[in-house]
């Protein structure tokens, strides 16, 4: 018997007083579509920190003790998991830290390995490298692999979430606009070479220069859905039985 699962992916505003409107659109679309997954973009829960290269201390802890509150209103989308990442610090460390939040508990996953360093995109001013580990994450029986933003170009990370049983590769992202097909690429490639489906949910905002699209690709690269400005979010029924069955076919079948 197939094992369906309808997830959800978004782009949500960047913008904090719009990303109220955007939050309460996303919870009526979680409700009236059933969703049991939701993969929020990264660090959703404030506005863009990394902009001005200098490393300011005020504002990466305002971005965490955001991020700590919304944490507490995650349940609210519930009973669906929930997939994104939050800036924390960790002892002496300052992390990019992927979660899954089930059953109200927030359960750490990843933490962000290749950072970015770059106009816009100084995350290696702002946070450390995490510990390297790409582990599949298992929840209700569903296998995961994150691979926040940056990390979705380092294909031998996909690959060894194929090789690991993923039935899906996470990918929230803090990427702009004009690079979504790039980035598509990389959603496409990532999917082929796991034999997993690709999920990514972005930042946008009008103002600014976050693209939006997000996306759900199958395990052969064909793009079953992508946001829009006009359709911000979107649910898709997938069966996870086809990424089972991808890992037997080229090229995943490939030995190292």
């Amino acid at each position: 018997m197939s094992q369906n699962l309808v997830v959800t992916v978004c782009e949500l505003n960047d913008q904090p007083a719009l990303f109220e409107q955007d939050w309460q659109r996303l919870l009526n679309h979680v409700k009236e579509n059933g969703s049991q997954l939701v993969l929020l973009p990264e660090m959703p829960f404030s506005a863009w920190f990394a902009i001005p290269r200098q490393f300011d201390a005020i504002s990466w802890q305002n971005a965490v003790t955001s991020h700590q509150n919304w944490a507490a209103r995650l349940k609210e989308l519930s009973p669906a998991l929930v997939a994104s990442s939050q800036p924390v610090n960790d002892n002496d460390k300052r992390l990019n830290q992927a979660y899954i939040y089930e059953d109200q508990h927030l359960r750490p996953a990843h933490q962000k390995y290749y950072l970015p360093n770059e106009e816009g995109f100084w995350e290696a001013e702002w946070y450390q490298r995490g510990d390297g580990d790409f582990s599949v994450i298992n929840s209700r029986k569903i296998n995961m692999g994150f691979l926040l933003c940056t990390e979705l170009w380092f294909m031998q990370c996909a690959r060894s979430y194929g090789q690991q049983g993923a039935h899906l590769i996470l990918s929230p992202r803090a990427s702009g606009r004009n690079t979504v097909e790039k980035w598509l690429v990389a959603g496409k490639a990532a999917a082929m070479i796991s034999g997993a489906y690709s999920l990514s949910s972005n930042h946008c905002d009008p103002e600014a220069d976050f693209g939006g699209t997000g996306w759900v690709i199958d395990p052969d690269g064909k793009i079953l859905a992508k946001t829009t400005p006009k359709n911000p979010i979107i649910s898709v029924e997938i069966d996870l039985d086809k990424a089972i069955e991808a890992k037997k076919t080229y090229p995943r079948y490939v030995l190292d």
